[in-house]
């Protein structure tokens, strides 16, 4: 994946969070999807916080956008790597988010770890 593929990328899947548009965000991602985040304990009550397949991924994530009815991202940074890109974002609290996106061979999501800054 270039630079511009991986900006590309990172623009679409902000502009799908920002338009809460379920069906756009999970165009992203793949059926085998595997994503671990605290919010997921947070919201789904997960000890492991982690969500596997991309049915479970979009019940959560309608979950997400039904607690956070004002959520916006404001993308500020975009690390490429090896078959993967580290999205850095803000939310719209102000809490910064690195998300680790490991991208199959047609460059869809297949795991994702999110990380939050500690405020």
């Amino acid at each position: 994946m270039t630079r511009d593929e991986a900006w590309k990328l990172a623009e679409h899947w902000i502009a799908a969070w920002n338009a809460h548009d379920l069906d756009l965000i999970m165009t992203h991602y793949e059926d085998a999807v595997e994503l671990t985040s605290p919010v997921v304990e947070q919201l789904l009550g997960t000890p492991a916080g982690k969500v596997i397949g991309k049915a479970n991924l979009k019940a959560y994530f309608q979950r997400g956008l039904e607690v956070y009815p004002e959520l916006h991202f404001r993308l500020e940074e975009v690390f490429l790597g090896v078959s993967s890109v580290v999205l850095f974002y803000t939310n719209q609290k102000g809490r910064r988010t690195a998300e680790f996106m490991e991208l199959s061979a047609n460059a869809k999501v297949a795991r994702v770890v999110a990380n939050y800054s500690a405020q």
